[in-house]
């Protein structure tokens, strides 16, 4: 089992989960934070550091959001490792409680 970022993190991308990954499994993307089902240890650490609640345990992915779990798979191979807390995009808390972020994702 793995831990999936949501869409809820699109456009905000707060890393104060990456901060406490030990196996370094997070990838960023130009708007959006993934995590590597090969990587992921189900320590269960970064699930309560996201501020938007945008990450879950696979078997808790809600049912309109089901293809987050072959996104985060598909985007982790794409994109770079990150491993240090950095600043959430300028408009995070802006975008933090929208819904249907999906189509603003940037690959």
């Amino acid at each position: 089992m793995t831990f999936i970022v949501l869409e809820g993190c699109i456009k905000c991308k707060y890393t104060d989960c990456v901060e406490v990954c030990p196996v370094d499994c997070f990838h960023e993307g130009p708007n959006f934070l993934v995590i590597d089902p090969d990587e992921c240890i189900d320590c269960t650490l970064c699930e309560p550091e996201c501020p938007i609640e945008a990450i879950v345990s696979e078997d808790d992915v809600p049912d309109d959001q089901q293809d987050m779990i072959a996104l985060n798979a598909e985007l982790s191979r794409d994109w770079p490792v990150i491993t240090e807390k950095i600043d959430a995009l300028p408009d995070a808390d802006e975008w933090a409680t929208k819904k249907d972020k999906l189509k603003y994702l940037e690959k």
